[in-house]
């Protein structure tokens, strides 16, 4: 194997809106757990790794089949810690020793428990048939800035967010937005490694649907999500 694409989980063990997040249970299953045996099934994926701080992560990260090869160290895994720099910590601790190069990482987060392997496989698809550096999971957006979303003066007055656009007065007229959901982020390593960002290379998109692009970010997603899995086929 001279280079292979690396499947990852990013999953710390601190939370805000959901405490131990990535621990809770989902189906059975706690949700990092979900995001591996997500990962595994991907046929591009030739490893699945997880980084995290959290001993009963990685613990629950083993269980699933994964590898926890490192800990993450804590200075990126506070609230503050971009995900970016995990990425990157990754990659090169993972070159670090000694193993075949790494030619993309596909980041799995455990918050999006109801996506499907081939969403994944879409991602890294697509990210080796174009020249692009990314590629992301997006959502068709039902809110758009310049027909129903508005933002508030100091005075309590609301007012278009997009003041510029105020004519569109149909949700048909608007042009289409997306929103960004964590099912699935594709990057080359080269590009990951050498940028400081996301967008400031060429980023492409695969469409998800939204029953499979939920955001567990709070108590009441995570009733959505259990909603969701007990109506599945």
């Amino acid at each position: 194997m001279n280079s292979y694409t690396l499947g990852a989980v990013f999953a710390r063990g601190g939370s805000k809106g959901v405490a131990r997040k990535n621990l809770r249970v989902l189906a059975g299953r706690p949700l990092v757990a979900h995001a591996v045996l997500a990962a595994l099934q991907v046929p591009e994926l030739e490893r699945v790794i997880v980084s995290t701080d959290d001993d009963q992560i990685a613990e629950a990260a083993r269980e699933a089949g994964a590898e926890v090869p490192f800990m993450r160290p804590a200075e990126l895994a506070t609230d503050e810690s971009p995900e970016w720099l995990s990425w990157q910590h990754a990659v090169r601790s993972l070159e670090a020793e000694g193993a075949a190069r790494i030619s993309a990482m596909v980041s799995v987060p455990a918050t999006a428990p109801l996506r499907l392997p081939e969403d994944v496989s879409a991602c890294v698809r697509e990210l080796q048939g174009t020249d692009s550096d990314a590629v992301i999971t997006v959502t068709p957006a039902t809110h758009h800035p310049s027909f129903n979303m508005v933002d508030m003066d100091e005075g309590g007055h609301l007012r278009l967010a997009a003041a510029d656009n105020s004519r569109v007065v149909r949700r048909q007229d608007a042009p289409p937005l997306w929103n960004i959901t964590p099912v699935a982020y594709a990057i080359r390593r080269d590009f990951l490694l050498g940028a400081s960002s996301l967008f400031d290379g060429k980023v492409r998109a695969v469409v998800v649907p939204p029953e499979r692009a939920l955001d567990i970010d709070t108590e009441f997603d995570m009733r959505i999500a259990a909603c969701l899995m007990e109506d599945a086929p």
